[in-house]
C-alpha cells in the first residue's frame, strides 16, 4: 500500500492555501518506509500539519534546485540536528553533493547525524536506477527545465501470490514449503516438481511517477509508461510562450493518455489561478481520470 499526501501546490511564489511543493509518500509492507520528494519553504511545517514526522524520513529526493523546491531543507536538517536525529539520511538529486554541501555550511551547528548526497544523472535519456530494496526500485530520468532537473519514479516490485484454486488441485495445504518455494522457485511434491505458476500468479507492483518542474518530454512519458499514478507539472492552462519550461494541463493529459497511465494529477499550479475548476476540466477532455492537486490531499493506493 502507498499513501501520498500532498504537502504543497503551488509554482514559484506561495499563496495562503497553497504551499511550495512537497510531496511525501508513505509505503506499507512488512514495513513502513517515508520519503519526501521536494522540500519548499515551510515543509516541515506542514509535515506537523499532516500528521506526518519528519524525523521519520529516510530519503529526499529533489527534483532540482530551484528555492521552491529545495529552500525548506534549510530549517528542516536544523529541526532533525535540534531533536537529536541519529538515523542517516540520503539526500539525491542532480548535482546534489555540491548543493547538500553548501546548505550544511549554512549557519553554526554542528551535524549529530550522517547525510549523504547522491548525484543523479540530468542529461540524455537513460533511466537510472538509484534504490532497490526486495520490496520496490526508485529510478530518475533528466527531465526537461532551464536548469538540471530530473523525474522520479517509485516502482513496488512484482510479486507472486499463492492461488488457493491451484493449491487444491494438487492437493497442497499451506506450510513451511511455501518459504522454499519462494526461495528457489520450485520444489518437489509426490515425486512431482512444483513451480511458482503451478500455484501462483503474479501481482504487479503498484507504480507512481513525478516530474518535477518540465516541459512535456518523452523521457517522462517512457518513464511513465502503465502508471498507476503519474503527478505531472501543470503549471498553466494555456501553454506560456514565456514560460518554455514548465506544462500546461492539455499538453500534460496528452502525455498522461500516451503513456497509459490510470490516474494524472497535476500539480505546480500557478498563483494566477484561484480557482482550479477550468484547469480540471479542460485536462479532462482529454484525459478523463484527472485531477488538480491540493494541499493536504491524500491519494492511497492498493
Amino acid at each position: 500500500m502507498i499513501t501520498i499526501t500532498f504537502l504543497g501546490t503551488v509554482s514559484g511564489i506561495p499563496t495562503l492555501n497553497r504551499n511550495h511543493p512537497a510531496i511525501v509518500m508513505e509505503y506499507y509492507s512488512y514495513y513502513r518506509d517515508v520519503f519526501l520528494f521536494d522540500c519548499g519553504e515551510g515543509t516541515q511545517k506542514q509535515l506537523m500539519k499532516s500528521g506526518i514526522s519528519f524525523m521519520q524520513i529516510k530519503k529526499i529526493f529533489i527534483t532540482h534546485w530551484h528555492a521552491d523546491h529545495f529552500a525548506g531543507l534549510i530549517p528542516m536538517i536544523q529541526t532533525m540536528n535540534l531533536e537529536k536525529r541519529k538515523e542517516p539520511l540520503e539526500i539525491y538529486g542532480p548535482e546534489a553533493e555540491r548543493f547538500v554541501s553548501n546548505i550544511l555550511d549554512l549557519g553554526y551547528f554542528g551535524m549529530r547525524f550522517p547525510i549523504k548526497a547522491f548525484n543523479l544523472k540530468f542529461e540524455g535519456n537513460e533511466v537510472s536506477k538509484i534504490v532497490e530494496t526486495d520490496d520496490y526500485e526508485v529510478l530518475s530520468v533528466p527531465a526537461y527545465h532551464t536548469v538540471p532537473a530530473v523525474a522520479f519514479c517509485f516502482k513496488e516490485k512484482d510479486k507472486w501470490n499463492i492461488d488457493e484454486d491451484k493449491l487444491k488441485k494438487y492437493d497442497i495445504n499451506r506450510g513451511p514449503w511455501l518459504k522454499k518455494l519462494k526461495a528457489d522457485g520450485e520444489f518437489e511434491w509426490k515425486g512431482k516438481t512444483i513451480r511458482m505458476e503451478d500455484v501462483g500468479y503474479v501481482k504487479p507492483g503498484l507504480k507512481v511517477v513525478y516530474s518535477g518542474d518540465t516541459k512535456p518530454h518523452k523521457n517522462i512519458m517512457n518513464l511513465s509508461k502503465d502508471a498507476d499514478v503519474l503527478i505531472h507539472d501543470g503549471t498553466f492552462l494555456e501553454e506560456d510562450v514565456a514560460e518554455k519550461s514548465h506544462t500546461d494541463v492539455k499538453a500534460a493529459a496528452e502525455l498522461a493518455k500516451k503513456a497509459n497511465v490510470k490516474k494524472l494529477i497535476l500539480t505546480h499550479i500557478s498563483r494566477r489561478y484561484t480557482d482550479t475548476k477550468e484547469l480540471e476540466e479542460q485536462a479532462k477532455k482529454l484525459f478523463e481520470n484527472t485531477k488538480i492537486a491540493y494541499d493536504f490531499m491524500k491519494v492511497d493506493l492498493k
